[in-house]
């Protein structure tokens, strides 16, 4: 084969990706390329923190494929519409992509792929955001699974793809037309956050740390948030500045360590990779998911429209301090600890009665990883309205959950910083008082507002059992 086109979505390195592999491979030149969207302002389901990620990933890419001898090529616009101009443009014989998961990317291989035969090209499409396809891992009556701990064993006993070799050389044609890599202003944005570095050095410097120390701690501190335990590696498997496959293969590496409670550890990082699995293929088989409770008889659920309690929640005002601390976390730096995530998601949809749309699309404007099948996933799992969810009466508590989680108030006082002075037992329970200026009394009584879930879910769950239409 002359020339094909590899198109960068969300694999956004050289190493391990398979596409980009076969690319290479099959073809003598390759055109790498990425499309840039073209909204402007803002967007239901991303914002400024991962555009800039995505920059700073897009800024590191071209680099390395220049030592390779590419050259990245920056199209903007509709991408059938720009694919099939380069194609044109480059008389490329074939169309090369990584598969997407979630239903706008399903919607738009479909398309491209009844374009390629227009076109009279090869339209080759490639495994690498999961491990697993999500439609290899089934039931024995070939149905996709809806509890996760069947799911972890049937996907540990598929044999797993080995990591690529290395790409030697990548030759892109000298005349093919390119826009500038983009910054932040083509979107009209600004930025909101002191993001992590982007990037596939990065994110490789960062699995390193993990793996050389703090993954033996894993099951120990994972959910301490005051702790650095957790591998921070979410933002790169969204954008692809990993793969999949490099993580778990270096995490399995360890599990031949002799140290049993080190094996426990690593065991269970893998096993929080699975679960990211599992939520892709949830959304692969039921993409109904971003737009309605996975659990049908909850229908019915009936939800607060308060902006003013929604608002409250948004900016870290809520009087619940790790509440507050989570979300100033994320407006601060585009992430949040992921037992934080549960706790902060649990009080706005069952201490606030606030719907779990709400908050779903409010993390996909802040965070920088945003990976929209676990976001989904996370939220109406604390909603108690997802897959294998929090049964609906078991809601945690925002006092118990600090004094368990943060006992010495140091995530707490490092995020909301008007509690500094504050003891740390003073931080485990309701206040009779204002804890600090400035800082409200909470904004309900969690065991009251514990009762009002339960009978609401109690009400639903009713009206299901009469058979009255959801």
């Amino acid at each position: 084969m002359k020339r094909a086109i590899h198109w960068f979505r969300r694999d956004l390195r050289i190493s391990d990706n398979t596409a980009l592999y076969h690319a290479c491979k099959d073809a003598e030149e390759v055109v790498p390329l990425f499309i840039v969207s073209t909204w402007k302002g803002h967007h239901p389901w991303t914002g400024p923190n991962r555009q800039q990620f995505l920059c700073g990933c897009l800024d590191s890419l071209a680099k390395n494929l220049a030592q390779l001898g590419g050259r990245l090529i920056i199209r903007a616009g509709e991408p059938c519409a720009e694919l099939e101009r380069l194609i044109k443009e480059v008389s490329a014989e074939a169309l090369y992509t990584n598969r997407g998961i979630d239903p706008f990317d399903v919607a738009l291989e479909s398309r491209l792929e009844k374009s390629a035969r227009d076109w009279g090209i090869e339209f080759r499409r490639f495994l690498d955001v999961t491990v697993q396809a999500p439609d290899a891992v089934l039931t024995q009556s070939g149905q996709p699974f809806r509890v996760f701990t069947p799911y972890a064993r049937a996907w540990q006993s598929v044999p797993r793809p080995a990591v690529l070799p290395k790409i030697g050389r990548l030759r892109t044609p000298a005349d093919v037309r390119t826009e500038p890599l983009p910054t932040l202003a083509h979107w009209n944005l600004q930025p909101e956050a002191s993001i992590v570095e982007p990037g596939e050095k990065a994110a490789r410097t960062r699995l390193k740390r993990f793996l050389d120390g703090p993954i033996f701690g894993y099951a120990e501190k994972r959910n301490l948030p005051a702790a650095a335990a957790n591998s921070r590696l979410s933002q790169d498997l969204r954008w692809g500045t990993l793969s999949p496959r490099q993580v778990l293969a270096a995490a399995e590496n360890l599990m031949r360590c002799s140290d049993a409670a080190q094996r426990r550890s690593v065991g269970m990082f893998i096993n929080e990779l699975v679960w990211r699995e599992f939520y892709m293929q949830i959304l692969w088989h039921y993409p109904e998911v971003l737009h309605r409770d996975f659990v049908d008889s909850l229908g019915a659920l009936d939800w607060n429209d308060d902006e003013a309690a929604l608002r409250r929640w948004c900016e870290g005002a809520t009087g619940f301090p790790i509440v507050d601390a989570g979300i100033r976390e994320l407006l601060a730096t585009g992430f949040m600890h992921n037992r934080v995530r549960m706790i902060t998601a649990m009080f706005l949809t069952k201490d606030l009665h606030v719907h779990w749309k709400r908050g779903e699309q409010f993390f996909c404007q802040k965070l920088v990883d945003g990976e929209i099948a676990s976001n989904n996933g996370g939220w109406q799992w604390s909603a108690g309205t997802g897959a294998d969810a929090a049964p609906y009466f078991r809601i945690q508590n925002p006092w118990t959950q600090t004094k368990r989680y943060d006992p010495d108030g140091i995530y707490i006082k490092g995020w909301v910083p008007e509690l500094r002075d504050v003891k740390p037992a003073d931080l485990m329970r309701p206040p009779e008082s204002h804890l600090a200026k400035n800082y409200p009394l909470p904004m309900v009584d969690h065991n009251r507002e514990r009762e009002l879930t339960v009978e609401r879910f109690q009400r639903a769950q009713q009206i299901a059992g009469n058979g009255r239409s959801l």
